[in-house]
């Protein structure tokens, strides 16, 4: 049995294995590829070994979460792509990172279109968003560029503010 979830032009996207252990620490260790995500801060290999076990119960529960994204035209992980509810959030959030020499290609706009694709068919996923850095720009371009619509400006409780973006599959009710 494949744990390929789906794949694009470009990608295959699949369920996370332990040995992607290295790649997780290559995208989530490097302080420039994260300083949007989460509190901005690497990762250590503890907290990715977590992650390891907290997706694999993600994938039990809902049948969904963080997914490892290669490269159809060379082996090895180049990044991450998911969804998930954050903080037990109801709302499904579109997540992704990659590995900093894959950026500006298209991949991450690919990989979302392919995932919001995936969730709508295979898990009946009608509305999705994403939250980013007001000062995010890079990834404002891309989930723009993926269907996303800009939401409003949310203020968190530590006083900063986080963009919203949304998206509605077409033809589902609200």
């Amino acid at each position: 049995m494949t744990d390929a979830v789906f794949e694009t032009e470009r990608l295959v996207v699949r369920r996370w294995r332990d040995s992607d252990l290295p790649y997780l620490m290559a995208v989530y260790g490097d302080a420039e590829a994260v300083q949007w995500v989460g509190d901005g801060q690497p990762i250590t290999e503890s907290e990715c070994r977590e992650w390891l076990v907290v997706t694999r119960r993600n994938y039990e529960k809902r049948g969904y979460g963080m997914f490892a994204v290669e490269l159809k035209s060379e082996p090895g992980v180049i990044g991450f792509c998911g969804i998930v509810h954050p903080g037990g959030q109801e709302e499904p959030e579109v997540k992704y990172a990659y590995l900093r020499r894959f950026w500006g290609q298209g991949i991450a706009t690919e990989a979302l279109r392919g995932l919001v694709g995936y969730g709508s068919a295979a898990h009946g996923i009608t509305r999705f968003i994403a939250t980013t850095a007001q000062e995010n720009s890079a990834s404002h371009a891309v989930l723009a560029k993926a269907g996303m619509s800009r939401g409003e400006l949310r203020q968190d409780e530590d006083g900063e503010f986080t963009q919203l973006f949304e998206y509605e599959v077409p033809g589902s009710a609200t």
